[in-house]
């Protein structure tokens, strides 16, 4: 029996989940779902199916549905498909604050619903080749740069890229994050555009995260550093480079002061390949959105946890509304009273209490 599934949000990520999603065998795309007829219309001809402006008309038509609607309607749309047992697969971020991602969490529980979040990397073939060799990782960097789209105005680059990297991350380093650096700048929208941050966790592990949606070049890469392994990894290439220290570089038993003067060139162009092993790890050929949707109907016929959860989706949303709490508390001059703040706006003349961070975090609600 196929699984009968909405996807509502006609944009551009919609629009390529219908599409997929009316290829897989064991799915039927019942409708598209869009206030906006235009946009809806034109899905529904393209994929065969049929449009409705609002998703209150299928409620008892359909198991299942994708939202790809705008973030800041993410916690209502899935609020009330949740609450009348529909299982829902919400594109990333899970919401726009870490209470709403928390109300989502609890409703799928309490109805006994799938909750599936859209980190896509996770189903990235390369990612997917690497992640069981990069055990306790110590340090992590990752570049996450694309030109201006116009999409996700609602949300800054926190919510709307580098929230990957905060997924992926967290899911490698599994610690709990306690401290939080972070700064940010807003060039073409009322969010920050370009944004980094360290985060350090409890075990010790450091990650720089890198972000821009105003870039001149595409980058999606990272670097994770391991006790026993070293893995450069290029997301948008699908490919891999891992160097794997043999046992007298990772027991420290070997020095490089005591190789011999007149050995030293002959070491560095072959001998050091005996010490660590380099391979480039190029992963088969797939589509990781379809992949995750394959996840999603899996988890919704056999009640299984899907890859990525509400709770995966809730701890990514966590961590990037404290890095956004410090981009909006950077001083750009080292003063409280300079310029803060993704805009560099003149600070407050008295101390920054939680209520100020609470209003920040409004603001970006509201966007």
């Amino acid at each position: 029996m196929k699984t009968k599934v909405a996807v509502i949000g006609a944009g551009h990520l919609g629009r390529i989940h219908a599409r997929l999603l009316s290829e897989l065998p064991n799915a039927e795309l019942t409708a598209i779902v869009d206030p906006i007829e235009s946009a809806r219309e034109s899905v529904a001809e393209e994929c065969g199916t049929r449009s409705e402006a609002s998703v209150a008309s299928i409620y008892d038509e359909i198991d299942a549905a994708i939202v790809a609607a705008p973030t800041e309607l993410h916690h209502q749309l899935g609020v009330d498909l949740l609450s009348r047992g529909i299982h829902v697969l919400m594109e990333k971020p899970l919401a726009i604050t870490e209470s709403e991602a928390d109300h989502l969490v609890d409703v799928a529980e309490n109805h006994d619903c799938i909750l599936q979040v859209g980190h896509v990397e996770r189903f990235n073939p390369a990612y997917a080749a690497v992640e069981e060799k990069l055990v306790e990782p110590k340090y992590v960097e990752s570049r996450r740069m694309g030109s201006f789209t116009f999409r996700s105005l609602g949300v800054g680059v926190v919510l709307d890229l580098m929230i990957h990297d905060i997924d992926l991350i967290l899911q490698l380093v599994r610690s709990d994050v306690v401290d939080v650096q972070a700064l940010g700048t807003s060039v073409l929208t009322e969010h920050e555009d370009m944004a980094q941050a360290r985060l350090t966790f409890r075990n010790g592990c450091v990650a720089n995260l890198m972000a821009s949606r105003v870039a001149i070049r595409a980058e999606r890469t990272m670097s994770v550093y391991c006790p026993t392994a070293y893995a450069g990894i290029d997301f948008a290439k699908r490919n891999v480079e891992l160097v794997t220290p043999n046992d007298r570089i990772v027991d420290r038993e070997f020095n490089a002061a005591d190789v011999p003067h007149e050995d030293r060139g002959d070491f560095c162009k072959n001998a050091i390949h005996s010490l660590m092993r380099y391979e480039e790890l190029t992963a088969e050929e797939c589509n990781p959105l379809q992949d995750e949707q394959r996840d999603f109907l899996t988890a919704v016929r056999t009640g299984q946890l899907p890859q990525v959860t509400g709770a995966h989706g809730r701890d990514a949303v966590a961590v990037a509304s404290r890095v956004c709490d410090a981009i909006a508390a950077h001083q750009w001059n080292g003063s409280a009273t300079g310029p803060v703040g993704p805009f560099a706006m003149p600070g407050p003349t008295i101390l920054q209490t939680p209520a100020i961070f609470e209003a920040a975090r409004e603001q970006r609600k509201a966007g």
